[in-house]
């Protein structure tokens, strides 16, 4: 057995969720004669669910979503699934990471899986001819989904698209706890530096930046927060935080995640106030939140370890970890989510695929919201899997939350 698919055999026996929903697809067929076409962080979960959806009935064709978070030896071997046809390969360049996405809309795929909307970004923009094949889509990640806001704000998407990202099965476990874990996991095995006693700057207090504080907070970090929502920011506060503007946490931080979602987050005045040996990482979906041009073009000399550039700026050194992309997954050592948490995120993946399939023609252009009965079978079936029971309400208890009669 060659590494990727040790590796896809090692993830799958974590993931009962999704092998579950893999058993129901492979005696209901759901997606015969569907094709699917997916921009995901191509690795050892992703191929768990890509298996899903082969054992459902679909052709399948997928890329990367970023440049440097495909493992090509799981690439190679997703390739050789039948039904699968795999354009990934990590390290590549801008023309060559766009002409794999070309190759899977060459495809005329019917349901669309992204993470962080560069599929359905080329597909409204230089792929038109294509939308009308389109039934929908899925969006991963909290980017993706605020560019596909945007765009159903415009009235631009043409077809519906349901928001994963935004459902608490997604949000309290895939971005509260995956995140928290693999970007840490991620700065750490890159870095191998000690996090205790460390002043960690979290620039972000959403479900992302919420997770990675109170996992910093464990390892015995002092934790500052930048924020521009004033509720997340006083929340943080509450949680037992410093907050403060990134200006004055720029002279303090000893390590800065970002995790907005955000352009330009640190930038060249935040530069100028950090200390030596600052070491900068984002955990957020694109490269745009730390200001790797700006470092590119002013800094006196830079040298590049693996993982990790560092940015001689006069007499102090930045260290930018991963190019600024995302850092539990574009290390040479990171590996992405928790495969328990990815069991979960991915069943969702699965399960509104087949919803989009049966529903996509009746539904509306736009963002919608994943179906409640979905997230709480996702939910259930985790329960069952650990062995869990959980209460039921009676008919009077029924009864009582659904009037209003009832008072003191």
């Amino acid at each position: 057995m060659e590494t990727g698919e040790k590796k896809i055999a090692w993830a799958r026996q974590f993931m009962p969720v999704l092998s579950s929903i893999a058993e129901e697809f492979r005696q209901e067929k759901p997606f015969l004669g569907i094709r699917i076409g997916m921009a995901l962080h191509v690795e050892a979960k992703t191929a768990c669910l890509v298996e899903t959806l082969a054992a459902g009935g679909a052709e399948v064709h997928i890329t990367g979503c970023n440049p440097l978070s495909t493992q090509d030896d799981v690439a190679q071997s997703l390739g050789r699934f039948p039904g699968v046809s795999c354009y990934a390969r990590r390290g590549v360049s801008s023309a060559e990471y766009y002409a794999a996405i070309d190759r899977v809309l060459d495809s005329r795929p019917h349901v669309t899986i992204d993470d962080g909307m560069d599929l359905i970004h080329r597909l409204h923009t230089r792929r038109t001819e294509l939308l009308p094949d389109v039934i929908g889509g899925c969006e991963e990640t909290t980017t993706g989904v605020l560019r596909l806001r945007a765009m159903a704000r415009e009235k631009k998407l043409a077809f519906p698209v349901v928001a994963v990202n935004d459902t608490p099965m997604k949000r309290y476990f895939d971005n509260v706890h995956g995140t928290g874990e693999s970007a840490l996991a991620g700065i750490m095995l890159t870095t191998n530096v000690l996090i205790a006693g460390k002043a960690v700057v979290v620039a972000g207090y959403g479900f992302c930046g919420r997770g990675l504080a109170r996992k910093l907070h464990g390892l015995g970090a002092s934790v500052i927060v930048t924020e521009v929502d004033p509720r997340r920011a006083l929340e943080a506060y509450m949680d037992g935080f410093s907050v403060m503007t990134m200006e004055e946490a720029a002279g303090r931080g000893e390590v800065f995640i970002t995790t907005t979602g955000n352009t330009s987050v640190i930038t060249a005045d935040h530069f100028a106030k950090m200390k030596d040996g600052a070491i900068l990482a984002n955990a957020g979906h694109f490269n745009v939140e730390i200001d790797i041009t700006w470092l590119e073009e002013n800094a006196d000399a830079v040298m590049r370890r693996e993982g990790i550039d560092s940015y001689r700026l006069g007499n102090r050194e930045i260290h930018v970890l991963a190019e600024g992309r995302l850092v539990n997954l574009a290390t040479p050592k990171g590996m992405g989510h928790p495969i328990e948490v990815m069991d979960l995120s991915f069943a969702l993946q699965a399960l509104c695929t087949r919803y989009i399939v049966k529903t996509g023609r009746s539904l509306p252009p736009g963002v919608h919201e994943v179906p409640a009965e979905i997230d709480e079978t996702v939910a259930r079936k985790k329960l069952a899997s650990l062995g869990l029971r959980i209460d039921e309400l009676t008919p009077a208890q029924r009864e009582y939350l659904s009037g209003w009669e009832t008072g003191t």
